[in-house]
């Protein structure tokens, strides 16, 4: 039996079930193996997990489900100039990996599942997985005020809390400084609040009114991380997550050089993104890793990374003002829907940067896709994350 039969499958319209049924008989009656075209197909590995004891699956069902996770990621991620990593993982095991393209074309480096990439917005998770930590180490409180830690903070009424959820009301600060800040001078984290009072900023909205998506909140809650630590904020994340778990691929952008001698992003159109004014700001981005290491920081929030208390305020959805599917809990996007499973992820983009880390917890199943080429296919995950169980769309 073709695979194409598996690609009609994928976009058909029909019940959960029924696709379900098909894909799960296909998986039964074929004996075939698929061999993926233009990315490169790596080794399956172990790697270390932070002591979780999940089982590796077993080879028959890993044979079963490689062909339709590579028929997915020929048909939804894959183009001949796929450049970046993709990787499922499943009860903390690497499954299916495959990476391609270039770390940095102008010099011929390739990427590899070693090269660190920029994962844009996918920080805010690790950003607000090191907020949690500093909470259970009882340097920093969820409902204190903003104010408390950062004592130039004017904005009355904001909490920590709120900077997690977006719910704070503070607005963007690529918008506002546009017009304020020299080009050619590099915007950090401690520039930003000095900004915001000099120019009397307003807030977007009431705190804790209303969800608005913003990369400000982030920039601050790096601020804090700074302030209860007494440490530069790249320095506490070495500290607090990437030792510990053995991401030995990771770190935080620190400066222009630090930018020139990683790994690049591109357009579409292959132009080398340059580094920006706002490129000095971390904490909601400015984030490089690896899929694998990914994986490694996935498996440990099953474990007492974070205590128990604080894995249920992070994975709540604290937005219910309008109707809908999208939520976000502290740091995580989520997707919740009566009688359906809910699953956590977060996307990413910053300039050729695109990609998205799901997390669905029922299944031990993690999925992570990253472009360094300015790809939108890389978010293209929802027909793979419907065939792994009942979630919505």
């Amino acid at each position: 039996m073709k695979l194409t039969f598996l690609k009609t499958l994928f976009i058909s319209k029909r019940s959960t079930f029924i696709f379900l049924f098909f894909i799960i008989s296909y998986l039964f009656i074929s004996s075939c193996s698929s061999e993926s075209k233009g990315a490169r197909v790596l080794i399956k590995k172990e790697i270390n997990t932070y002591k979780t004891t999940f089982e590796m699956p077993s080879k028959a069902w890993v044979k079963k489900t490689n062909l339709v996770i590579d028929s997915f990621f020929q048909k939804y991620i894959y183009q001949d100039d796929f450049s970046g990593q993709f990787l499922v993982a499943k009860n903390g095991h690497i499954i299916y990996q495959r990476v391609g393209g270039y770390a940095n074309k102008e010099s011929n480096w390739k990427m590899s599942d070693t090269t660190s990439i920029h994962v844009a917005s996918i920080s805010k998770v690790l950003t607000a997985t090191a907020v949690l930590r500093l909470v259970d180490q009882n340097k920093i409180r969820l409902d204190e005020k903003v104010s408390y830690y950062l004592p130039d903070f004017f904005y009355d009424g904001i909490t920590v809390r709120m900077l997690l959820n977006h719910r704070s009301g503070l607005p963007y600060y690529a918008y506002f400084t546009d017009t304020i800040w020299p080009k050619n001078t590099i915007l950090r984290n401690k520039d930003i609040l000095p900004l915001m009072r000099k120019y009397s900023i307003p807030l977007d909205h009431n705190p804790g009114n209303v969800f608005t998506y913003c990369n400000t909140n982030f920039a601050f809650l790096a601020l804090i991380v700074e302030a209860v630590t007494k440490k530069d904020f790249p320095t506490v994340m070495n500290e607090l997550i990437f030792e510990p778990l053995k991401m030995k691929n990771s770190f935080i952008l620190k400066n222009q050089d630090h930018f020139n001698s990683a790994s690049q992003s591109y357009m579409n159109k292959g132009e080398k993104w340059k580094f920006t004014n706002l490129d000095g700001v971390y904490g909601d981005k400015n984030f490089f890793t690896t899929a694998i290491d990914l994986v490694l920081f996935d498996n440990a929030i099953y474990t007492n990374f974070i205590s128990d208390s604080l894995k249920r305020q992070m994975f709540k959805g604290y937005s219910y003002e309008k109707e809908g599917t999208n939520n976000y809990g502290l740091g995580w996007r989520m997707k919740e829907e009566k009688e359906k499973e809910t699953y956590f992820y977060h996307t990413a983009w910053w300039h050729g940067s695109t990609g998205i880390y799901a997390r669905l917890e029922k299944e031990k199943m993690t999925i992570i896709s990253l472009s360094n080429n300015y790809s939108k296919r890389a978010y293209r995950i929802s027909p793979l994350i419907l065939f792994f169980g009942n979630y919505p769309l």
